[in-house]
């Protein structure tokens, strides 16, 4: 088989349906259908079961040979990237996640790095803030910008990058929004959303606190999913959410105002990662935060 006949028999594994394969391979179902007849010609045997109209399914001589190619397929490509990266001169690869997305604000810091390491490709990613340590713990990343503290034992916190106050986001037709500013007993008054997957609660109180300063109770009310999701249902209803500041000009919106806090609160910004997989690279990114310093938004 060439790449892309592989490709085409792995992406059919996952969606079993001819015209999904196609559109998500940008070819014609034709196309799919030619490669994968022609793949079954070559080995002997059938890879699908295609009696149903609908969905397709699997023989166990396909599930054989999609198990197989996995990993042939995984290692292919990878050896790829590495042959481009070697032709740019790049011979390393640092992977940072951003659970902020002001990432502008912080080229200085992508720029000093570059500087420095010109031989290092450096990716920036945004991350899910679901399972905001999962990608460091399987490896897909190998730092995260995250707010802290964070107290996990197998993650070491490194510098702050910046540092930025806290603002209230609610709709336009909410009762607050025509006020200048917000407190944080209005937390107990109207709820905030609740993650839609459990995190460190020393975590999730520097973000969003579970008492107010007057000790009243923060109720957490309809789960959000992601970001996009937290934010369409504060606009539609009562409901508050507390973020970074960097939202007023990253994530404005016409339906959300944002109010700054009668109180001090702020989100201090800064770099994790998973202490065994330490290496020179996150050494050499720690240190340009320190010399480039803290950045106050």
């Amino acid at each position: 088989m060439e790449i892309r006949d592989i490709e085409i028999f792995l992406t059919l594994t996952e969606e079993l349906h001819f015209g999904r394969t196609a559109v998500r391979l940008h070819v014609s179902q034709a196309r799919i259908s030619q490669a994968i007849k022609e793949q079954e010609r070559r080995i002997g045997g059938v890879l699908f079961d295609r009696s149903t109209r609908r969905n397709i399914r699997l023989t166990p001589l396909g599930e054989q040979l999609r198990d197989d190619l996995r990993p042939v397929y995984a290692g292919l490509l990878e050896s790829l990237q590495k042959a481009r990266m070697a032709a740019r001169g790049v011979t390393a690869v640092l992977r940072i996640g951003m659970l902020n997305t002001n990432s502008h604000d912080l080229k200085p810091f992508w720029s000093a790095f570059r500087s420095r390491h010109p031989h290092c490709e450096l990716r920036l990613r945004h991350s899910a803030s679901q399972d905001p340590f999962g990608p460091l713990r399987r490896g897909d990343l190998d730092v995260l910008i995250a707010w802290l503290p964070i107290e996990e034992a197998d993650l070491t916190t490194g510098p702050v990058l910046f540092s930025e106050p806290q603002v209230l986001g609610v709709g336009v037709h909410h009762p607050l929004a025509g006020r200048d500013s917000a407190s944080l007993e209005h937390l107990a008054d109207f709820g905030v959303l609740s993650p839609a997957a459990p995190v460190p609660a020393p975590w999730e109180n520097a973000f969003q606190p579970f008492f107010t300063p007057a000790g009243r109770e923060v109720p957490r009310l309809e789960v959000a999913a992601n970001w996009e999701e937290n934010i369409a249902i504060v606009a539609d209803g009562a409901m508050v959410t507390l973020t970074g500041a960097h939202a007023t000009r990253y994530n404005a919106r016409p339906d959300i105002v944002y109010l700054p806090f009668e109180e001090e609160r702020s989100l201090r910004w800064g770099l994790v990662w998973r202490t065994e997989m330490e290496n020179d690279l996150i050494r050499g990114l720690v240190q340009t935060v320190g010399s480039v310093g803290t950045a106050r938004l």
